[in-house]
C-alpha cells in the first residue's frame, strides 16, 4: 500500500499487514498514519490524495470561519478514532484558492472523502465527531 508523507511528500510503500504498526516515513520519520489531522499545502495536496491508497478525508476550511473553528476539535477527535483506516487532513481554502475552485467548494466547512484521488462523497456544514466518523466509514 502506498502512503504519502504529509511533511516531505515521499511516497512510502507499506505492507498492508504493517499498517496498524504505526509506520513512519522512510525519508523524514514522520508518522504516515497520524492520530491528528494533517495540514496539506497546495504543493502536496494533489500528490497526497492521488498517491495515498488509504481513504483521505479532507476538511476544506478557513481561519475566519466560525463553523470551521467550531468543528476543528471534533475533526481532531475523529482523527484519533480513524487513525489506521482513514487519514484526516485539512486544507486552508485561503492558502489554496485554486484547489478550492477545482473542487467547487462554495461553502465551508466542506469535507470530501477521497480514495486514490477519486472523490467518493462530500458533506458541507459543521458536524460532530460521531457524524465525521460515520461519514468517513460510509454510514
Amino acid at each position: 500500500m502506498n502512503l504519502v508523507c504529509s511533511q516531505c511528500g515521499a511516497v512510502n510503500r507499506v505492507p498492508e499487514s504493517k499498517v496498524r504498526d504505526k509506520p513512519v516515513c522512510g525519508k523524514c520519520k514522520t508518522s504516515l498514519l497520524p492520530d491528528y489531522p494533517v495540514d496539506l499545502s497546495a504543493e502536496w495536496f494533489t500528490k497526497f490524495i492521488t498517491r495515498t491508497e488509504l481513504p483521505v478525508l479532507v476538511d476544506f476550511w478557513a481561519p475566519w470561519c466560525g463553523p470551521c473553528r467550531m468543528m476543528a476539535p471534533a475533526f481532531a477527535a475523529a482523527a484519533e478514532l480513524l487513525a489506521s483506516e482513514t487519514i484526516l487532513a485539512k486544507l486552508n481554502t485561503e492558502d489554496a484558492p485554486q484547489i478550492s475552485s477545482q473542487f467547487g467548494i462554495s461553502g465551508i466547512p466542506t469535507m470530501i472523502l477521497f480514495q486514490s484521488g477519486d472523490e467518493l462523497s462530500r458533506q458541507s456544514g459543521a458536524v460532530n465527531t460521531q457524524q465525521i466518523v460515520a461519514f468517513a466509514r460510509g454510514r
